[in-house]
């Protein structure tokens, strides 16, 4: 008996002893006479739903436990689960047993995932944030189609972008998609910015000519480090995905289609002329890529900055706050990590 049990009872036997009724005592202490009446005999010294033991008689035996485990282990049923595995049973006439003694019997064998050999499902992370401080140390590449005259059949945009320029460093046309292609465009590439071993990383989406052995041991011998975007993440490769967008809505990209590869070519090459050394790029303070990445950028930011400083002397009255900040951009990152706080307020969207 326990000895909070035990301390009641001595509660109501001593008020009793001085007078009280036995139900007023019951009453005050909060149990009630019958209660009282039954933790007094014998034969009731503990909490009965302590030691009370119930076995259903309907309960599984050993055998048929072991029947489940077995049945759904056979290469039939290896890889479903019990919600479809009890219904082709019963498909063929036979019952072992209900959908959740299935579900109870295999998860107590921790059995409900991957009984079968197949490997679980791999967790993909995030790529690694890369940081550009200067021109040719973060590369972006991608491949976009052409609409070409014929319905079905498109011509193969090979595209390759320096992250901190924005710069178009290297672009080809073609009418399939390679690897062998796509390592020919990298050497040139790193040949015409003699880039060396290690300067550079390339990344890119996890497409057959990204990852095919001609690039990838083309890239190793050029000293380019590799990275990967994750499978079906688009914004993981964002400033690639962005240039093509910028591409496709020029006023002068073809409505329908192009004449041929030679038009293509011919299309491509003049809107890279026009990307690289007219367009003012506004992730770049407006400047050109080709300033940024020849470093002019920096003269050209100071000049600007200069003149409004100029202007807002000439007549202050005009300038209700401070000039625009022309300041030159020291770093672009690529994948950056989120910091504490914008997790946070992610979640809390």
């Amino acid at each position: 008996m326990s000895s909070e049990r035990k301390e009641i009872i001595e509660w109501v036997i001593q008020a009793s002893n001085d007078g009280a009724r036995r139900a007023k005592a019951c009453e005050v202490i909060g149990i009630s006479v019958k209660t009282f009446q039954r933790w007094v005999q014998p034969c009731n010294t503990q909490d009965g739903r302590i030691i009370a033991g119930h076995t259903p008689s309907n309960k599984l035996t050993e055998l048929e436990r072991q029947r489940i485990i077995k049945v759904s282990n056979e290469a039939e049923f290896a890889n479903l689960p019990p919600s479809q595995i009890v219904p082709a049973l019963a498909d063929d006439g036979r019952y072992i047993a209900s959908e959740s003694s299935f579900y109870r019997v295999l998860k107590e064998y921790n059995q409900l995932k991957h009984r079968n050999k197949s490997k679980p499902a791999r967790k993909e992370y995030k790529p690694k944030a890369l940081v550009a401080c200067t021109s040719n140390q973060v590369y972006t590449w991608d491949i976009t189609y052409l609409p070409s005259r014929i319905k079905g059949i498109f011509f193969y945009l090979y595209l390759v972008m320096d992250v901190f320029s924005r710069k178009v460093v290297g672009w080809q046309v073609h009418s399939e998609e390679l690897s062998e292609l796509a390592s020919n465009l990298m050497t040139d590439i790193c040949q015409r910015e003699g880039v060396e071993r290690g300067q550079v990383t390339l990344h890119s989406d996890n497409g057959s000519p990204m990852k095919g052995a001609t690039m990838l041991a083309t890239l190793q011998e050029l000293g380019v480090m590799p990275s990967f975007s994750r499978p079906s993440v688009s914004n993981d490769n964002p400033y690639s995905e962005s240039l093509f967008r910028t591409l496709k809505y020029r006023p002068e990209y073809p409505e329908n289609s192009f004449e041929d590869l030679s038009d293509a070519r011919s299309w491509v090459k003049g809107f890279v002329s026009w990307y690289n050394n007219e367009h003012r790029h506004s992730g770049i303070k407006f400047v050109t890529p080709e300033q940024r990445h020849t470093g002019k950028d920096i003269d050209v930011l100071e000049n600007r900055t200069q003149v409004y400083m100029d202007a807002k002397a000439r007549n202050p009255s005009r300038w209700s706050r401070e000039i625009k900040n022309w300041d030159h951009i020291k770093e672009v990152k690529l994948n950056p990590e989120k910091s504490k706080l914008e997790v946070k307020e992610n979640k809390v969207a």
